[in-house]
């Protein structure tokens, strides 16, 4: 069989994106936050754009000298801009002038500046590796011990559990299981109460003895009754201990007080506030009017100090020439993005106000069955982009903050028309939360009562929803006097 070399030349057709339609689809899917980091970052890189109000802020300030290299651009009118249509044969201007048809607000941002002392600079919250070493280093016990400790400690997640096995510490701290067990017996000793434990049930059990519970029907009952006080079945453990139900109920509320995630106090974590992409009021002749948020958007405009100097060519070389270019053909497809961005999501966010005008007006109860081909059907797009427009994005309106995916449901068949699923599972939430407390609901009884709101709907299908609204089942809700 012979090896030999050909060449051959085939035709094909590919779907190629090329730099420029890739930004732009990122930016699609950018939430608000997101957007602001990604538009700061280019406002870093590219000379040619330029915040409005930082420009406007700097010119404010007098008696500052014009630095040397910019006399050749200044030279020029101050009415002078660089030929955009001649260079790359289109314009910028209207992709960043006049943008009030697509909601957004022309107004200018303040950008507010906190003053931080050096006391409030330096402060650090310690988190609960750094608390537990810290405990260490205070303590008095061998070299050996401590390094298996810190071992350990550097094994533990954010809320206290070990994530590692005696075997996998041993080897690493080269020590066998029994050094291992000494040292975890060690850190569980420290604050807070319940660090260092393999699982929920030992946690809780660490937690007894700063409390003096040892030996108590407390302990007892997170000893041989874990599982019983786990499915809430409070009369076998009043059996299986010979004592009346009320003392049970008595040891169950003390446990309930105990913490099941030790390290949680210590958690670095920072809340993270949702910020809306769109606000949607009501004016007072009743109309609701669609606003696209721009708080803490930098407002980019291209920079007419580096278009006058890429138009004086003759000072500049080659090189130079060509990195002006490209990074001027970067800023004028980053602002045309950005205003396709704002269109787009003004009319998806316009389009949804149609669908579901009767929800914006009387609630949730006119909230109506919707889907992305909808609403793609509706613009003219494809489904695909409506998905990139709607992920990640927040409404405010006077129902309050909502995920645009909210908005969008399957239909259930009643003798009265389509029902959306987010109205059935609201339904199930205030049925639930209705219930009486001794005598919770089954899904078998939640069907019934969705049956006599004239809404057929399998049991399985009420389970389902049940999980996504992270409600118990009604032997976990059963609550005892």
């Amino acid at each position: 069989m012979a090896i030999e070399l050909k060449l051959e030349l085939r035709l094909s057709q590919k779907l190629i994106l090329t730099p420029q339609l890739q930004q732009s689809i990122k930016l699609l899917q950018l939430p608000q936050l997101e957007l602001s980091i990604k538009l700061n970052q280019e406002l870093m890189e590219n000379p040619f754009l330029e915040d409005v109000v930082e420009k406007e802020s700097v010119e404010k300030n007098e008696g500052q000298d014009t630095p040397k290299g910019e006399e050749s651009a200044r030279e020029l009118p101050d009415d002078f801009e660089a030929p955009l249509e001649k260079m790359f044969g289109f314009t910028a201007d209207d992709y960043f002038e006049d943008r009030g048809s697509d909601g957004r607000d022309l107004g200018y941002f303040t950008n507010g500046t906190e003053t931080v002392t050096p006391f409030e600079r330096n402060t650090k919250k310690m988190n609960l590796y750094e608390y537990l070493l810290w405990q260490l280093r205070l303590s008095r016990t061998s070299e050996s011990l401590r390094k298996t400790a810190e071992i350990i400690i550097g094994n533990l997640n954010e809320y206290g559990y070990l994530q590692a096995s005696p075997e996998e510490i041993a080897t690493i701290a080269q020590t066998d299981t029994q050094g291992v067990e000494e040292a975890l017996s060690f850190i569980q000793n420290f604050d807070p109460p319940g660090v260092g434990a393999k699982n929920l049930q030992e946690c809780l059990l660490l937690q007894t003895k700063p409390l003096n519970l040892e030996n108590t029907l407390v302990e007892k009952i997170l000893t041989d009754g874990f599982k019983e006080l786990e499915k809430k079945q409070y009369k076998k453990l009043a059996i299986k201990f010979k004592v009346p139900v009320d003392e049970i109920l008595t040891a169950v509320k003390i446990i309930e007080g105990l913490e099941p995630r030790p390290g949680r106090n210590y958690s670095s974590d920072e809340v993270i506030y949702i910020i809306p992409d769109v606000y949607i009021v009501e004016d007072s002749e009743g109309k609701f009017i669609i606003v696209l948020n721009d708080d803490g958007i930098p407002r980019l405009k291209l920079s007419n100090y580096y278009r006058k100097l890429l138009a004086k060519k003759n000072s500049l070389n080659q090189e130079e020439k060509q990195f002006l270019e490209e990074k001027l053909r970067s800023a004028v497809w980053l602002l045309k993005s950005l205003d396709q961005r704002n269109k787009t999501i003004y009319r998806v966010t316009e389009s949804i106000l149609k669908f579901q005008e009767g929800f914006f007006r009387k609630g949730i109860k006119e909230l109506k069955p919707l889907n992305l081909k909808d609403i793609a059907t509706d613009l003219g797009m494809h489904e695909s982009t409506i998905s990139r427009v709607t992920s990640s994005k927040y409404m405010q309106c006077p129902e309050g903050l909502l995920d645009f995916k909210f908005f969008f449901s399957n239909a259930f068949h009643s003798t009265d028309g389509d029902v959306s699923s987010s109205l059935i599972k609201n339904t199930i939430k205030q049925l639930i939360s209705n219930e009486d407390p001794q005598h919770p609901l089954s899904d078998k009884d939640l069907v019934e009562k969705l049956s006599d709101l004239k809404v057929k709907i399998a049991r399985r299908t009420i389970a389902k929803y049940r999980e996504e609204l992270k409600i118990s089942s009604h032997s976990k809700r059963r609550k005892w006097t």
